[in-house]
């Protein structure tokens, strides 16, 4: 795919196009300032179009996704391998997970192929001058601009989190123009970079909900949504909870932001009930039990890691236990002395993955795996053909431990 895009891009005659660019913009379309430059704003300017944006305006902050060799394959590691002689970042970029923790790849078994391909990867994107975060929380390790910013994230969860949550503005970015916003510095002007009044409402009829039940909350908002929906009949939300809604949203369809209230009275209705949860949560459970245990997805910040460990004191599992989290993340937890506390507990705590599309969890050594995500589990279960057993947090602390 992105040998094919690339070729087809360069190959294209520039022609008039409806966006209103500034001087400089056509000069980058036609190629004066380089074959980068061109293809980037041709990604743009094509992004533009089809979501009949006006202009091209400046961004502070692009977070990419294309990072794990497992989505994007030889051909999307060539491409990056090719760009990254050339290509420099314009803006403060960041990276979503790769496929594994560099300090203890050797422990799974993966193959040279990969592990290679992987870091080329890794390779081309920090020659480009991007910062390697490897976590699908930006929201959570770096300071957020003020209120207002446009920004370019392409991560799903982290998009709608920064729309809703962060008061920042975003479209729910592809890694091509997310990419090609990191370049210019420009995205297109359109959607949800502008004033956007959600049309639904998604009333919330669940009692005593945990982050289980926020995560199939956002994934029914993903499927009924179209860019945005209102929420109502929900209280007081914890990080868990919050990340859980955003990462639900994200995997089930174009949604990328929510506000909280009815809205304008005349607001379509919706229920979310125990029907719709009960319906979601039956498509994702695919399993009674688990092989192993993965919390992580979107990853786990300091504060879900102090709480998880808090909660396993005095107990251990009783099964191998993946723990997915930023590497300034891990970093953090080592000093307080976390990361003692939840190896103590049996806990494999991995930075720079995550529980999605990662090669460290296959069918060909997993049957199924427990986790409280429901982005993991839609991926875990499409993507990686393991079967799923869906439980909260604290169902897993109770039935996993001793």
């Amino acid at each position: 795919l992105y040998g094919i895009l690339r070729t087809s891009i360069i190959s294209v005659i520039v022609k008039l196009v409806l966006l209103e660019l500034t001087r400089e913009e056509e000069s980058a379309l036609k190629g004066e300032q380089g074959e980068i430059m061109q293809m980037a704003y041709r990604i743009l300017v094509a992004t533009g179009e089809a979501t009949d944006a006006e202009k091209l305006i400046p961004i502070e902050w692009a977070h990419l996704s294309g990072v794990n060799y497992n989505t994007i394959g030889d051909a999307g590691e060539e491409f990056l391998s090719g760009i990254s002689k050339n290509a420099r970042v314009k803006v403060k970029t960041t990276l979503n997970p790769m496929g594994f923790d560099i300090d203890n790849v050797s422990n799974y078994g993966l193959d040279d192929n990969f592990i290679s391909k992987q870091l080329s990867i890794r390779k081309s994107y920090e020659t480009m001058g991007v910062t390697p975060s490897f976590s699908c929380i930006p929201y959570e390790i770096f300071d957020m601009p003020k209120e207002g910013t446009q920004v370019s994230f392409a991560e799903s969860n982290a998009a709608i989190h920064a729309n809703s949550f962060d008061n920042l503005k975003t479209n729910k970015e592809s890694s091509f123009s997310a990419l090609a916003s990191a370049i210019t510095g420009k995205s297109p002007y359109s959607s949800l970079r502008k004033e956007d009044s959600p049309n639904l409402t998604i009333r919330m009829k669940i009692d005593n909900p945990n982050e289980l039940t926020y995560g199939m909350l956002g994934f029914f908002a993903g499927k009924v949504g179209n860019n945005s929906v209102n929420i109502s009949g929900v209280g007081e939300m914890d990080r868990r909870s919050c990340k859980a809604l955003c990462g639900g949203m994200g995997t089930s369809g174009t949604c990328a932001k929510f506000l909280f209230g009815d809205g304008d009275p005349g607001c379509e209705k919706v229920d979310f009930d125990k029907k719709e949860m009960n319906d979601i949560h039956d498509e994702l459970n695919t399993a009674e039990k688990g092989d192993l245990i993965t919390l992580g997805s979107p990853q786990l910040g300091l504060e879900e890691i102090s709480d998880l460990t808090g909660k396993l004191k005095g107990r251990s599992f009783k099964k191998r236990c993946m723990i997915f989290c930023p590497r300034t993340v891990k970093e953090q937890a080592s000093k307080i002395g976390y990361t003692n506390e939840l190896e103590r507990a049996g806990c494999e705590i991995l930075a720079d993955c995550c529980t999605c599309l990662t090669p460290l969890i296959s069918k060909d050594n997993v049957d199924s795996v427990t986790t409280n995500s429901i982005k993991g589990a839609y991926y875990l279960k499409n993507s990686n053909g393991v079967g799923v057993n869906l439980k909260s947090l604290s169902q897993i602390i109770e039935d996993e431990t001793r």
